[in-house]
């Protein structure tokens, strides 16, 4: 009964693009894969998405593609939960009320060897940092809501978690 209250999210993350969608409600949020952050000792997120290229024109501030790397998905950890938990932040609010979210995370692309068992988790700790209260991966072609509601995952891809 509780699930049906649950949010279900079903997350996109390219090098490019990290895509979020509500599969229950279909609100969804869409931003290029990038984070602007100071460079203090405790980093201080200044702007995500296609804003982020504007806040790098303030002294201090760096741009960062946490899922751009030539042999990775991860490129940066820290820059990488932080980018997940403010698009699902933006995508279903801060209520306290809330309950926490089922998370899908699509890891597009099809690296050579597969994704890593390191890459694997650490997405799983992105989500489960982002609130989610079940975290499942996934590695195909995208899904559709009605494929994320029932959990039937279709032939040709794979659940990596």
């Amino acid at each position: 009964m509780l699930s049906s209250l649950q949010p279900l999210l079903y997350v996109q993350i390219s090098p490019e693009q990290l895509c979020a969608r509500n599969a229950k409600t279909g609100q969804s949020v869409c931003e290029p894969a990038e984070i602007a952050m100071t460079t203090q000792a405790k980093p201080v997120i200044r702007a995500i998405g296609s804003a982020a290229r504007l806040a790098v024109a303030e002294l201090g501030v760096t741009l960062i593609k946490p899922f751009a790397h030539p042999r990775s998905l991860v490129s940066d950890f820290i820059a990488g939960e932080q980018l997940l938990k403010e698009v699902i932040r933006r995508l279903y609010g801060k209520s306290i009320f809330a309950f926490a979210p089922m998370i899908i995370l699509h890891l597009m692309g099809d690296p050579e060897g597969g994704f890593t068992p390191v890459e694997i988790r650490a997405f799983r700790e992105m989500a489960l940092a982002s609130g989610a209260t079940q975290v499942t991966l996934w590695q195909g072609r995208s899904l559709t809501d009605d494929e994320i509601r029932s959990r039937q995952f279709p032939a040709g891809g794979k659940i990596l978690l």
